[in-house]
């Protein structure tokens, strides 16, 4: 008898369940390449896209169980920290999302590798907006 839902997985499985380092650096690049293309996201990005790609797929990899590739070579990810020089608006951090999220759906992972990382970028990503719109004036503030 064979189960239809997928089993529960740690994070850490799917790195090799993806195929490893590979699979990373392909749905990085996938991810980057709709960043080249795309006005809300492109300004945002330095010129030179290749650190940031590299730094991306590290981390991603540290994440789902490749090792601490990411902290050998930049220590703790601190996710906040490092993007709190980068305006990381509501409208960003959505356009974000979608990129990745078409970028994860067209690699072809297994369902369940797919759902898991499409989960992580729907609950990481308002995590990491650091501006907000400007209240109006007239408005009250909350407990004012």
């Amino acid at each position: 008898m064979t189960d239809r839902n997928p089993p529960d997985r740690h994070p850490h499985e799917v790195y090799e369940l993806v195929g490893g380092w590979p699979a990373f650096e392909a749905l990085v690049d996938a991810f980057y390449a709709r960043v080249e293309q795309d006005e809300v996201l492109r300004p945002t990005y330095p010129e030179d896209l290749e650190p940031g790609k590299h730094r991306l797929a590290l981390f991603l990899a540290q994440y789902w169980g490749g090792g601490d590739v990411y902290s050998r070579h930049h220590g703790h990810p601190r996710l906040r920290m490092r993007h709190a020089p980068f305006e990381v608006t509501p409208e960003r951090a959505q356009r974000w999302a979608e990129l990745m999220s078409e970028a994860i759906r067209e690699q072809g992972f297994p369902e369940d590798a797919e759902a898991m990382m499409l989960a992580y970028v729907a609950a990481a990503t308002p995590t990491m907006i650091n501006r907000f719109p400007q209240t109006p004036d007239g408005l009250p503030l909350h407990g004012r």
